[in-house]
């Protein structure tokens, strides 16, 4: 569903996905390095336990929270990935601090 478009730049930063460490274009979103490197989901719901991913990708939808450097619930279709960056899946709802 999701195609790569050509890149102008090799710019590339490594993050790590669940424990797994990328190198990743320095323009993708959060979403977009889940979605490119086969990982079609990032959370599971709170009430159902049901999967959820990337669905809307312009942040309208709030399926594709994760947590980032120890955040949680924030939107990884708005999110640029950093050199550094660890995300991991959320599985029901957040503890909020």
């Amino acid at each position: 569903m999701f195609e790569l478009l050509p890149l102008t730049s090799d710019a590339a930063v490594g993050i790590e996905i669940d424990g797994k460490v990328l190198r990743v274009p320095a323009h993708f979103t959060v979403a977009a390095a889940l979605l490119a490197n086969g990982q079609v989901t990032c959370r599971s719901s709170a009430v159902s336990g049901a999967l959820r991913g990337p669905f809307c990708m312009m942040g309208v939808c709030f399926e594709c929270l994760v947590e980032i450097d120890g955040v949680p619930n924030v939107q990884a279709c708005m999110t640029r990935v950093t050199e550094g960056m660890r995300v991991r899946s959320m599985h029901g709802k957040a503890r909020l601090a």
